[in-house]
């Protein structure tokens, strides 16, 4: 086990995607860390603003984009093409050798379409499969992944597909084959006690702890979803999972900072 080679997996989301300047600060950062890397973006506002522009309406619940056909077609271009892009094209400017794909791309990440008895999400995706041989094969080339929250069915239907969820699938999908860091990276520096106060972070969050928080209600409701994935991603034998600020990559990936999930 001591063996197995270091791979970071790193969520990058939050208003850091909507900031070009911080994003490529980012970007600098992740470009000079050392070792194999995947990097799974969220989509920022800018798809919810080209909608308002196209004059397709945008539906949430809990948080969660209701995609009808005209709004995966906005997130097609908006995730898969403009951000993907721009975040690869970065990363060659700062010398790292990167691709960016979606989850039909070399049948990446497969998914079904979401079913539930209350809420129809339209085409939205949950993880079925990770092409975790296909990956290993592009790290051992020197490449670093750029993936966005797209997936696909298999019968030739994209599916709009959470980003957190993707990110913690690929990392549990490699977690036998390379020792797993995976890290939710956005705008605050980790799990805050205190939304209000950065200076609230929860350094380290364990399963009774974090059900404390929660029946207390200290827990920003926006954070659980995440969490939720950080957990399973623990529980499913990656090796480390940090919750934190984009800007303080070099402190997560050295275990300085953010908030760690930890098991009991």
């Amino acid at each position: 086990m001591e063996n197995r080679e270091q791979l970071y997996i790193i969520k990058i989301g939050g208003n850091i995607i909507d900031d070009e300047h911080r994003l490529n600060a980012f970007l600098k950062s992740l470009s000079v860390l050392a070792g194999k890397k995947i990097l799974v973006h969220g989509g920022g506002k800018l798809a919810t603003k080209m909608a308002a522009d196209l004059n397709i309406p945008q539906q949430m619940v809990d948080g969660r984009r209701i995609t009808d056909a005209e709004t995966l077609k906005v997130i097609t271009m908006v995730y898969a093409g403009y951000i993907n892009k721009n975040i690869v094209a970065q990363l060659q400017c700062n010398g790292t050798n990167a691709i960016g794909l979606t989850g039909a791309d070399g049948n990446l990440i497969m998914a079904h379409k979401r079913t539930s008895s209350s809420i129809d999400y339209g085409y939205v995706g949950d993880v079925d499969m990770v092409n975790d041989i296909m990956i290993h094969d592009m790290l051992s080339r020197g490449l670093t992944l750029v993936i966005a929250p797209v997936t696909h069915d298999g019968r030739g239907q994209l599916l709009n597909t959470n980003a957190d969820t993707i990110a913690r699938s690929v990392a549990t999908s490699l977690a036998q084959r390379y020792a797993v860091t995976l890290i939710y990276s956005f705008e605050k520096p980790g799990v805050l006690l205190d939304v209000e106060d950065e200076n609230s972070v929860i350094p380290r969050l364990n399963p009774s702890l974090y059900a404390k928080y929660r029946e207390e209600q200290k827990i920003f409701a926006g954070m659980i979803p995440k969490i939720d994935n950080a957990f399973a991603a623990i529980s499913a034998g990656v090796q480390n999972v940090i919750i934190g600020k984009a800007e303080e990559l070099d402190k997560l990936t050295s275990g300085c900072g953010g908030t760690s999930i930890t098991h009991e």
